[in-house]
């Protein structure tokens, strides 16, 4: 019955990452730690940026839930652990090797969920400040980027043509 709940707590504290992450994003990052943040919307030359530094902050309760969970038998505490670790490789996956690329994995996806996360970030990094932003989480993507890449997707299936049409030197204004 144990491993139920285990698995029942690590399920949920993967799902409330999310609210976490959306919170922290918009409030932390983009608030008082902006100067952590403000590089990963103002690129610079590098493969690292200051804003890698929130991996390290964002580990730490990570490894104190698993490191006392662990040892003192507290089984919650490393299911919760588990769930925020997963939440986090989720997060690398999602934002540096499909977003940004950092790491070129999946480079050319023809997922509307995949293109929905793309272009709500997108929208998100077209905000070159701290102020009005918009799309803080990762994983939920609202309602309007997925109804635009679908629109996109049946624009370009009427095209019959890929999802990035080239310039068409025929065809004036397009």
């Amino acid at each position: 019955m144990v491993t139920i709940y285990y698995i029942l707590v690590l399920i949920g504290a993967y799902i409330v990452m999310e609210g976490i992450t959306w919170l922290t994003h918009k409030y932390v990052m983009h608030g008082f730690l902006w100067y952590l943040h403000k590089d990963h919307h103002q690129v610079e030359p590098g493969f690292f940026e200051k804003n890698d530094a929130f991996f390290a902050i964002f580990a730490i309760p990570t490894i104190i839930l698993l490191w006392i969970g662990t040892y003192d038998h507290i089984w919650w505490l490393q299911s919760i652990g588990f769930g925020i670790m997963a939440y986090g490789f989720s997060y690398f996956i999602v934002h540096d090797v499909i977003i940004h690329q950092r790491f070129k994995w999946f480079s050319r996806s023809k997922s509307t969920y995949v293109r929905a996360i793309r272009w709500a970030h997108k929208m998100h990094h077209k905000h070159l400040n701290r102020q009005e932003g918009e799309s803080f989480g990762m994983l939920y993507v609202h309602k309007k980027y997925w109804e635009k890449v679908r629109k996109d997707k049946k624009l370009m299936a009427s095209r019959s043509v890929a999802y990035a049409p080239e310039k068409d030197k025929y065809e004036p204004g397009f």
